[in-house]
């Protein structure tokens, strides 16, 4: 097989697990794309937190072989929002542009073309105005992973959508950062990037409760609050068998000061 030849459809939603829109779209990459393989990375991305989703995606897609992204994380669904696909040198992302793209492209090396979907030839032969997943952007995915070309896929776009930035501040004495996301451990993973460890001694403290700075969530006592470099290489906080985010009250977006 040429190296370059892609395989795979990643996916990635916010539909859950509970309902038929994750089938649905499967169905239409089976009969579209037979010959892929399709790999979940979660459905599980709470509703409409497109934040959550671009960390998620941009924190895997790297552990990836070249493939199509597919995902959908898109409350804006039916809306003036354009449907985006994103060439990079790993692969392509297919999905709304909100945002949720441009974390895993610059992971993947960059956008290399953007394009606007506007073939509808590439679509389903009708396109409901709350079900992209299924009508648009499956169908594309499918186009892509078959070898077809980006640029036939619609118009090139320049401006692919940015989500703000969030606040990160280093200062003597503290590290304050907006908190990117929470996993289902309860460990909190700060904007601010694993270098900033650098600064910081072995017993801080996070918004007053006392801390350690560890490498690894044993390396402190049970119920120990921990400052560490996360396996994305940002700066996280955890408890050593337990929640940091419960303990700490912190959630996707919400600021912790970390101080010494």
């Amino acid at each position: 097989m040429d190296p370059d030849t892609i395989a795979m459809i990643s996916f990635t939603t916010d539909y859950g697990l509970s309902d038929g829109f994750v089938a649905s779209c499967h169905g239409v990459l089976a009969v579209r794309a037979p010959q892929a393989r399709i790999l979940d990375i979660t459905h599980l991305i709470p509703p409409g937190d497109v934040r959550r989703g671009a960390a998620i995606l941009a924190q895997t897609v790297p552990s990836l072989p070249r493939a199509v992204h597919l995902a959908v994380v898109d409350p804006g669904v039916g809306t003036e929002r354009r449907p985006i696909a994103l060439a990079t040198p790993g692969g392509y992302l297919v999905g709304p542009d909100n945002g949720l793209l441009l974390p895993a492209a610059e992971a993947l090396g960059g956008v290399t073309t953007a394009v606007h979907l506007t073939n509808r030839a590439w679509f389903a032969d009708e396109v409901s105005a709350t079900f992209h997943g299924r009508d648009i952007f499956a169908p594309v995915a499918a186009h892509l992973v078959a070898g077809a070309t980006l640029r036939d896929a619609g118009e090139e776009i320049t401006d692919p959508v940015k989500l703000p930035p969030l606040y990160v501040e280093q200062a003597p004495g503290r590290l304050v950062s907006d908190v990117q996301t929470v996993d289902h451990f309860g460990n909190v993973q700060l904007a601010a990037p694993a270098g900033a460890l650098a600064q910081l001694p072995a017993s801080v403290e996070v918004n007053g409760s006392p801390a350690r700075k560890t490498t690894t969530f044993g390396g402190a006592e049970p119920n120990t609050l921990l400052v560490f470099a996360d396996s994305a290489g940002f700066v996280a906080v955890a408890v050593n068998g337990g929640n940091a985010a419960t303990r700490l009250s912190a959630t996707p977006g919400s600021r912790l000061t970390i101080t010494y």
